[in-house]
């Protein structure tokens, strides 16, 4: 016998039921099977598949039923992916100088469902997505903004064979060829004669997609020049206080050149648009969005994973160009160079599997690793040697880091305190804006205590003059 009074949509609605597929089905199934049963008995079945499906799974009509309703009540709305209820542990390093804006970055970071590992350093600070600092390694996947905008971005050291006594009696020579031989700023570079070459502009990978392709000329003409922000090449005096085997370097002082730049406009574009498109195609809450991953198996994963290695090629090579370039100006002879990158992923082992670490303004301190850690523009940095602690994921911090914001700097410090700092330490100064004072950044001697077991400390920088972008500007 035919059902009386068919059970419907509305029906449905009212006893819980969504509209759409499952809505859907339901009706289908109770035409097929159960149209012989009152409308009052069918809609009682119907409200216990919906309550509780579970109990329907061995069930040879209704499994398909309830095995999509079980589906869907474990995935969020609007395919959103959800983040981990729990968040898990990650260990801080100077924790009592750290914002709480950055550890809440972290926490959500952690609650990711590819993460395995975080740490934050004690330089940490609020960014975009991953805090500045911070350290996560996860599964299988690549996350743009845990990277950063400025792919790459590193730390060269040159140590040359010249003495500190030649540095202060020949000031206006050194300030010559600095001026003369960097460029900084957004959007700037080199055009004619004056353009750099290098093989990466050779590399394979800039023929990988249209898109990178089409940056090759914007790379072209950045080659060998500096960004704007924090980004500076300077002169300053490095001391050895005990003989170094590795580097084959004596104690004592020495000139040396330091440089921190990245990608310049290639990758701040790549960055751009490979966040664009994992938002896209990873939807995750907006306290996480900017955290939005690529899955490595994926054609975008492995796009973004061989334009980030390129970019960082890249960074490397403008860095060697400043250093090429002022090594023949001054007619030095290079003892020593080291060069450690940060805002960049790694593939690397943890606990027996393979991972992929994004260190954002963490420095590589693996075991015997070496690197550099800068203050400010008058406070020093140290040369390191890593010591691989695996609560850091082989990590340190990658400089003093910001206690002020740009703005709040601009604000608060005047052009004649930021003069006053630098005279008091003996530094000259070529441009710069205020959002780069001494005074915005946090004290490098408490944040190098606050990661003694991370790092060892090989040498003492000191600088004494630098050359940063005119007006402070970041880059493009």
């Amino acid at each position: 016998m035919e059902q009386k009074d068919k059970i419907n949509g509305y029906d449905l609605l009212a006893a819980g039921y969504n509209a759409g597929e499952i809505l859907g089905l339901a009706l289908s199934v109770l035409e097929e099977h159960f149209n012989t049963l009152s409308k009052e008995v069918a809609l009682v079945l119907m409200k216990k598949v919906l309550t509780r499906p579970e109990d329907f799974l061995d069930d040879e009509v209704l499994e398909k039923l309830a095995t999509k309703i079980i589906e869907a009540a474990n995935r969020p709305a609007d395919d959103t992916i959800a983040l981990l209820n729990n968040v898990s542990d990650y260990t801080m390093y100077g924790a009592g100088h750290i914002e709480e804006g950055a550890k809440q970055q972290m926490s959500v970071a952690m609650k990711l469902p590819v993460a395995v590992a975080g740490a934050l350093m004690p330089d940490a600070h609020q960014g975009y997505g991953l805090p500045i600092g911070g350290v996560l390694a996860v599964k299988n996947a690549v996350i743009p903004y845990g990277v950063g905008v400025d792919i790459g971005c590193r730390m060269a050291l040159s140590v040359f064979d010249i003495s500190e006594v030649h540095f202060f009696e020949n000031q206006d020579m050194y300030k010559r060829e600095l001026i003369a031989h960097t460029k900084f700023g957004a959007g700037h570079g080199f055009h004619g004669r004056y353009k750099a070459d290098h093989a990466v502009l050779d590399n394979p990978a800039f023929n990988m997609t249209p898109f990178v392709k089409q940056l090759q000329d914007k790379a072209a003409s950045q080659l060998g020049s500096s960004g704007g922000g924090n980004h500076f090449v300077e002169w300053g005096i490095i001391e050895f206080e005990t003989s170094n085997e590795e580097l084959n370097i004596a104690s004592g002082k020495y000139l040396a050149l330091l440089t921190h730049s990245g990608s310049r406009g290639f990758g701040a574009t790549v960055a751009g648009h490979y966040t664009r498109l994992a938002k896209q195609l990873c939807k995750l809450p907006k306290e996480a969005v900017n955290l939005a991953y690529l899955d490595m198996d994926t054609a975008a994963g492995q796009e973004y994973w061989l334009a980030m290695n390129l970019a960082g090629e890249y960074a490397s090579a403008c860095h060697e160009i400043i250093h090429q370039k002022l090594t023949k100006a001054i007619g030095a002879q290079v003892l020593a160079r080291v060069e450690n990158h940060h805002n960049f992923a790694w593939k690397e082992f943890w606990n027996g599997e393979e991972v992929i670490v994004h260190r954002k303004g963490a420095t590589p301190a693996g075991k015997g690793v070496m690197g550099i850690i800068p203050g400010s523009m008058t406070a020093p940095g140290f040369l390191v040697s890593g010591k691989g602690a695996t609560s850091a994921i082989n990590s340190a911090s990658h400089g003093a880091g910001r206690q002020m914001s740009r703005t709040k700097a601009i604000q608060q410090i005047s052009k004649a305190e930021m003069q006053a700092v630098l005279k008091e330490h003996q530094v000259t100064l070529i441009g710069a804006g205020l959002d780069e004072a001494p005074m915005a950044y946090k004290d490098i001697n408490i944040v190098m205590d606050s990661q003694k077991e991370l790092v060892d400390i090989i040498a003492k920088f000191t600088p004494k003059m630098v050359r940063m972008a005119d007006d402070g500007s970041r880059e493009d």
